[in-house]
């Protein structure tokens, strides 16, 4: 490629924030829930790099044609791969793409396309980006996607603290993840972590079902714990993990959680977990002792627990039934029962319409 600069180059990052920051000199951006990825583009070529220097073309054919025909033809851009399903974002339908088979992610490119969300714009024609101020950038960025249509987005970006409150709060029902601070003036700085970015936590009681020993071995640390939470119907659902822990404290809860696992077999509530894992796969569920779809050789064998102890954990994101990512531990509710880790305990919010930033797909 003739660019400025070859890839793969380390992408900008950013770190957590309490609250938005305020005051002059701030752009905000919604926080997007997808695959960070950078796209270089020289005329015929395409390439798309991940968050970690990979690249992401083999699993997303649909969108080096879309990005032919809607960028400049040198450039390099910085953004997110993402899915847009019926109820917001679909971040489940982004890691069933990670697939060793063509044929599989070629199928799901058709029923699932992906889109790309730019947000900078790094490098145009001979000239290299990433030490201009990022407000000259963005205009730069903004002329040169005017012409794109979807699967090709800009971002939305305002200067008013205001404005991105308001985001914070109303995009989060699409499977937003947040909001992403960046100074007007900054350059762009590969591998450090120079923006801002304010993501929702909240608070849930969980029942403790099971756990996974350590990776040293049976026996050794407890690896993580299973958390569940009941549905109006009484079921309870393996909604994700817990496994903030020190070393010291993962092995006293091997002494600590010994006694639960005595006849734990015995009316669990997951017990046929076995039966149902091939059902629970082809309809996109996770079940406690399903595969990694990252790695498929790690084991996630669980140990079952009695359904009788309570934590709170800290969450950013609840995506449809489950925890986004693995959850903090806060503490253990002694005084909390089993039976009130109910959905009910979870704040909702309404979706956003994404059609004002995606338009209507497909």
């Amino acid at each position: 490629m003739k660019l400025p600069f070859q890839p793969p180059i380390e992408p900008m990052l950013a770190k957590l924030t309490e609250a938005i920051p305020t005051g002059e000199g701030w752009q905000y951006e919604p926080k997007w829930d997808g695959f960070r990825a950078v796209v270089f583009r020289d005329g015929d070529e395409v390439f798309i790099q991940s968050r970690d220097l990979k690249p992401l073309d083999r699993y997303f054919p649909e969108l080096p044609p879309a990005l032919k025909a809607a960028l400049p033809d040198r450039c390099v851009l910085d953004g997110e791969v993402v899915i847009v399903g019926p109820h917001g974002l679909d971040f489940d339908s982004l890691l069933l793409r990670i697939h060793p088979a063509a044929s599989r992610v070629n199928m799901l490119a058709a029923e699932t396309p992906a889109s790309f969300v730019a947000w900078d714009l790094l490098a145009f024609d001979d000239r290299d980006l990433r030490g201009v101020p990022l407000g000259e950038r963005r205009q730069l960025l903004e002329r040169a996607l005017a012409g794109a249509e979807p699967p090709v987005h800009l971002t939305p970006a305002t200067a008013d603290p205001a404005t991105a409150a308001d985001w914070f709060n109303r995009f989060e029902g699409a499977g937003l993840d947040g909001v992403v601070a960046k100074r007007l003036s900054e350059p762009y700085m590969p591998g450090k972590r120079g923006w801002s970015k304010i993501k929702h936590a909240r608070t849930a009681d969980c029942v403790v079902a099971g756990f996974r020993w350590h990776k040293n071995g049976p026996g050794t640390m407890v690896g993580s714990l299973l958390l569940g939470i009941y549905d109006a119907a009484g079921h309870l659902n393996h909604v994700g993990i817990t496994s903030s822990f020190t070393n010291e404290k993962r092995v006293a809860l091997v002494e600590e959680l010994a006694p639960l696992r005595v006849g734990a077999l015995d009316g669990h509530p997951w017990a046929e977990w076995a039966e149902w894992e091939a059902a629970a796969r082809a309809g996109g569920q996770r079940m406690p002792g399903a595969q990694s779809r990252w790695n498929r050789d790690r084991d996630l064998t669980w140990e079952p627990l009695r359904a009788e102890r309570v934590c709170e954990v800290a969450y950013d994101h609840l995506q449809g039934d489950r925890f986004r990512h693995a959850t903090t531990f806060v503490r253990w509710r002694s005084d909390k029962s089993p039976s009130d880790c109910r959905y009910d305990q979870l704040e909702v919010t309404a979706p956003f319409e994404l059609q004002a930033i995606f338009g209507r797909q497909g």
